[in-house]
């Protein structure tokens, strides 16, 4: 097929593909799918090899959030019967994270749920930082905590924070439908405020909100724009008690064209999935490591997610192999543009953030959030909801049980 020769071509020389390009991957018929998954993966393996980076998520802070994200099963008027619980100790934090470490994780995600930090939250924060640092060799910490005020980001680097995640999560010209308590705007200026404290920008978006293929693109392509080092792709999860409960847009095929479509966008850059992947790709998660770089290790923020150790199996059954905690996850161009960081945003990267609210982090949102269930119930008939894969998280942070990592 000449437009996926033409888009290999394009994401090993790091170059833009054109909107057409792009549009016409989301287009591609079930029949040409193994064609696009495989062209995808080459542009994967190029940058990325064969490696799997594996993240941890640590909800610090669960519900009770005052913007009104309709993905988001914190949000303000959510009846999700989630966890809520507000801040955990930092030694208590560290905890969860160690749980994550010790299954293979690099990276730990801090999030909390709210419109932004205050002070005193980056001060608590700050504290939790330094005591996974103090007792984790080498481990990245990502914060993402909402809107950042002024000065907010710097704090966060100087406390040892390694990365920030802000999602855009949907095109500018749509994202008015999804909330309304903040402004798209407000999100880009985060992630600008990320990038100009020095810290990895980790910048994403949802997919399954009932937006077009023209919206997907035009958020992808102004990720691109912003130029962050991580990509989180999140698969909505339509939880009951949110106004987008019964979005059950998107079946396996859809998820890897979207996958593969944020690849040829963005080739050279973490593409994590996040969110929803073992509610909507289902069995074909392995393939989906042909597209992506990175995934969640076990449970997410309000939700279960597959077991960590089925995580493991999964990623060795595939060919592929966990990225070690000595290892630079990104190529050598975007990584050494950082002075070596976590980071990278020098004119070679993924796209240029010269010109270019709130984070609820629920399920099928933010930082990277799913809800699937292990063991779940007998498959739905084709076509229909899989509403038995979703289930709250009722274990690791916030109760006395033991992390799913």
């Amino acid at each position: 097929m000449d437009l996926l020769n033409t888009l290999v071509d394009k994401g090993l020389r790091r170059e833009l593909p054109t909107r057409e390009e792009a549009l016409a991957v989301l287009a591609t018929s079930d029949d040409d799918l193994l064609d696009v998954v495989a062209a995808a993966g080459k542009v994967r393996r190029k940058w990325f090899g064969r490696r799997v980076k594996l993240n941890y998520l640590v909800n610090l802070k669960s519900g009770l959030c005052p913007e009104d994200c309709s993905y988001c099963s914190q949000r303000l008027g959510s009846t999700a019967g989630i966890l809520k619980y507000t801040w955990l100790k930092p030694d208590e934090a560290s905890q969860a994270a160690a749980a994550g470490l010790a299954g293979g994780a690099k990276r730990v995600c801090l999030v909390a749920s709210g419109r932004g930090p205050t002070d005193r939250d980056v001060d608590r924060v700050s504290e939790t930082i330094k005591a996974i640092k103090d007792q984790n060799d080498g481990v990245e910490v990502c914060a993402c905590l909402g809107l950042l005020s002024d000065g907010q980001a710097e704090r966060l680097r100087e406390a040892g924070a390694d990365a920030y995640n802000h999602n855009l999560n949907t095109s500018e010209s749509t994202y008015g439908e999804i909330t309304t308590t903040h402004t798209y705007a407000d999100r880009v200026d985060t992630v600008n405020k990320a990038h100009a404290a020095g810290l990895s920008a980790c910048s994403g978006l949802i997919a399954g909100m009932g937006e077009s293929d023209e919206d997907l693109v035009d958020v992808v392509y102004a990720l691109r724009e912003l130029d962050p080092d991580s990509v989180p792709v999140n698969f909505l999860i339509p939880f009951e008690g949110t106004p987008l409960a019964k979005e059950w847009n998107l079946t396996p095929q859809r998820c890897l064209r979207i996958l593969a479509m944020v690849r040829f966008v963005c080739p050279d850059v973490e593409v994590r999935i996040a969110g929803g992947r073992e509610v909507h790709l289902r069995t074909l998660q392995p393939l989906a490591l042909h597209l992506a770089n990175s995934i969640f290790l076990g449970d997410y923020l309000t939700s279960e997610g597959q077991a960590g150790k089925a995580d493991l199996e999964m990623i060795a059954d595939a060919g592929f192999e966990v990225e070690g905690a000595g290892e630079v996850t990104l190529p050598e161009h975007r990584a050494s543009a950082a002075g070596g960081g976590c980071g990278s945003h020098g004119s070679a990267g993924c796209g240029s953030h010269e010109s270019a609210g709130c984070d609820s982090h629920a399920d099928g949102g933010v930082c990277g959030t799913a809800a699937p269930a292990p063991g779940a119930a007998a498959s739905a008939p084709a076509g229909e909801p899989r509403t038995d894969l979703v289930a709250v998280r009722r274990r690791g942070a916030g109760t006395d049980l033991a992390p799913n990592a």
